[in-house]
């Protein structure tokens, strides 16, 4: 990979040029322009392409039609909850933990007692919350303890279609499957190029700007955009070609043999090496299959890369609370900072923590500072691994396009502290970033429509790790 893109960097044009004409090799066209996407009418993307101008009809967002969903025991509706743990949600808008937000339609809820086929009364019997759908009986209704509803209701499924172009330049659109979570770009065939996404969220019965994703020319010819691989090849060469924006010296390539000298001699060495991962849910994971997890993913391209390596993995993790949480424990706290994470004297920490958003550069300067010395002073290493990209309004973003640039200030701050402190820094924020500029609305990676990546949302984990140390 590492020879792939120092050549790209030393003829950068050049390259883009070869792959340009790489692709026209079986085309009767010559790619002259970027394609151009705009909305032509409510359901309507007016493209062109090579001087051709189509305009390609969208299907609306499909409903999905659940009849007699079995519920039992269900809780008593608690109003003072999250709008999610109000009760118990229903299973077509569940998201892992949360809830798809809006997707159900809450005038077309029935809920009946299976065992007498009535049908029971919101507000009396029942009670749930709109947008999340969660669902509990009330005290004083018609639901016994241990008895058993049947639901009925509709909810609306989101997709994801690609405007795709075939080498003799025909331009057509490719719909993509129907699921109430996590849409995903549709594979294509070989030779398909694609030219943008549309994206159809909730009951979209219009489309918008913030609805179209073109597809930047370095990441077009990927068949399957969730390809983590080739993504972050492509992201490398997105800013090959249009230069500047390089990242901190401690987060681009071989940082880790400079920084991180006991960990690399270890490594080299065939040495064993003790790695802690430290972090929140999203190291914790309980939402994958443990081999989907960021820090697994990681070793095992930490150990194809040093094949010789004795790699011992260790994970420390606390979903829903912080780094200033575990450092706030007392002593016996089975999450006491001192003997939960500095006793385990690892060689090297990879911390994570997307929940220190809160901080901002003076408090990153301070805590991380803080750390610092604590690794230091226990002979341990440590990589900083930038948080992911969140629920769009936690982040003060209104879209999931033109993100290129992370909004918080904890990452502001992370950068200025790895760089002023030669911590090394796996910019997972920078991956995150530029999804929108291969056809991906970043959220979509969300498990729970928030904050819990899926499996290739931790493949960017561990693909930014990984580039740390290649040489």
């Amino acid at each position: 990979m590492m020879a792939y893109l120092n050549l790209l960097r030393k003829g950068a044009c050049l390259c883009a040029a070869l792959l340009v004409l790489s692709w026209n090799a079986n085309s009767s066209s010559v790619y002259a322009e970027a394609p151009q996407m705009k909305l032509s009418s409510d359901l309507q993307v007016e493209t062109t392409f090579n001087g051709k101008t189509v305009k390609l009809d969208v299907a609306p967002p499909v409903w999905k039609i659940v009849v007699d969903e079995k519920y039992e025991a269900l809780p008593v509706y608690n109003p003072n909850a999250s709008a999610w743990g109000r009760g118990r949600v229903l299973r077509a808008v569940n998201a892992c933990e949360c809830a798809m937000f809006g997707a159900l339609d809450p005038e077309s809820v029935v809920v009946k007692l299976e065992s007498t086929g009535e049908t029971l009364q919101r507000g009396k019997d029942y009670e749930f919350e709109d947008s999340s759908g969660a669902l509990g009986r009330l005290e004083g209704g018609n639901i016994p303890t241990d008895g058993v509803v049947l639901a009925s209701y509709r909810c609306i499924e989101s997709r994801i279609d690609s405007i795709v172009a075939d080498p003799q330049g025909d331009v057509f659109l490719v719909s993509g499957e129907s699921v109430v979570l996590s849409p995903e770009p549709p594979v294509l065939k070989e030779g398909q190029k694609r030219l943008g996404n549309v994206y159809l969220t909730g009951r979209t019965e219009k489309l918008s700007e913030t609805s179209l994703f073109p597809v930047d020319e370095v990441f077009a010819d990927e068949l399957n955009s969730l390809d983590a691989k080739a993504f972050v090849e492509n992201v490398d060469r997105y800013y090959d070609q249009n230069g500047g924006l390089e990242p901190a010296s401690v987060s681009t390539v071989g940082a880790a043999k400079k920084y991180l000298p006991k960990t690399w001699a270890k490594l080299t060495s065939g040495e064993e090496i003790r790695i802690l991962a430290w972090g929140d849910s999203v190291t914790a994971c309980g939402f994958l299959p443990d081999n989907q997890r960021w820090q697994v993913k990681f070793v095992e391209r930490l150990q194809s890369m040093f094949p010789n390596a004795k790699i011992t993995l260790l994970t420390e993790a606390w979903g829903g609370r912080s780094s200033d949480s575990y450092r706030n424990e007392p002593s016996g706290s089975p999450k006491n900072y001192k003997e939960k994470v500095l006793d385990l004297k690892p060689d090297l920490i990879v911390s994570e923590f997307v929940n220190d958003a809160y901080m901002n550069e003076e408090t990153v300067a301070k805590r991380y500072g803080e750390m610092k010395a604590d690794f230091e002073a226990n002979g341990m290493e440590w990589i900083i691994l930038g948080p992911h990209y969140v629920r769009p309004d936690w982040m003060g973003l209104n879209s999931e396009r033109d993100v290129d640039e992370d909004p918080r200030p904890l990452v502001k701050g992370l950068r200025e502290f790895t760089s002023a402190n030669n911590v090394p820094f796996a910019d997972t924020p920078n991956l995150y970033g530029k999804l929108w500029r291969s056809g991906i609305p970043y959220n979509t990676l969300m498990t729970n429509n928030i904050n819990h990546p899926n499996a290739f949302g931790m493949d960017l984990f561990a693909a930014a790790l990984a580039r740390l140390f290649e040489e």
